[in-house]
């Protein structure tokens, strides 16, 4: 029962900011639960290889194609291009992001517009084309990657954690939106999870600090996300929707 409940197989999922990190992490554990996929990123020979290690030792399809958040015509391009090789896309997971610390005496509109475009702006550009075609078959999941900086923060962290906000809020009013058609809209909220975006934006004496501040004493490995992942994307969590599941460690609990 269990099993089947997790059981992915005859769906098929697109991941953003797919090639690395968390995105990697849950696409692997998405085809693992039988889920065909579709990855992006901006960079080829990233998504290539990290295309092949997802699939491996898997019967799975897999599709990757380069795209720049950033860029709403790149946003539509992957759409169309996930809906044209799979024929359909099920689970929409939104996770590319970025991150560029300033003070908000320091904000330029320059850096505001560039991260809300990529962490907010394209969420909304990508899951107003795909969920369309979730309707007909009255299934979907819609999974939007926040922050526990939309929760709490850390200095300079202005912009950031008003898109991961935002998207907590967006995820809200859109499950009221697509509850009757059987799609569930969420976010998760990972704490301190040391990949390539936090470690490139915090110092060590940051990142000691950031562990320290967990129950765990530790930072997250991004398979550890993975059950969440899986959880919120499949039937096991079917009555889950409008919400923003936290996966921090403890850190909030301090």
């Amino acid at each position: 029962m269990v099993p089947a409940m997790f059981n992915l197989s005859g769906k098929v999922a697109l991941v953003t900011g797919g090639s690395k990190g968390l995105g990697k992490a849950m696409a692997r554990g998405l085809v693992e639960a039988g889920a065909d996929v579709v990855i992006a990123s901006r960079h080829e020979d990233e998504l290539k290889s990290a295309l092949a290690e997802i699939l491996k030792g898997t019967e799975r399809r897999g599709a990757y194609l380069v795209a720049d958040m950033g860029k709403r015509d790149d946003v539509r391009k992957l759409a169309a291009f996930a809906l044209e090789k799979m024929g359909k896309v099920d689970i929409l997971i939104n996770n590319a992001g970025t991150n560029v610390p300033q003070a908000v005496d320091a904000i330029t509109d320059a850096e505001w517009d560039r991260i809300m475009e990529i962490n907010l702006n394209s969420v909304m550009v990508l899951t107003r084309a795909i969920v369309p075609q979730m309707k007909p078959r009255k299934w979907g999941r819609v999974i939007h990657i926040s922050s526990i900086m939309a929760i709490v923060s850390n200095n300079g962290r202005n912009i950031y954690s008003a898109t991961k906000a935002a998207l907590t809020g967006f995820a809200r009013a859109s499950a009221l939106d697509l509850g009757a058609s059987g799609i569930t809209v969420n976010c998760i909220a990972p704490g301190p999870f040391l990949t390539d975006l936090p470690a490139s934006v915090l110092s060590k004496e940051e990142q000691d600090r950031f562990a320290k501040m967990t129950a765990l004493n530790r930072w997250g490995d991004p398979k550890e996300l993975v059950g969440t992942a899986l959880l919120l994307a499949s039937d096991a969590g079917s009555y889950i929707t409008g919400a923003t599941l936290v996966v921090d460690g403890g850190f909030t609990a301090r």
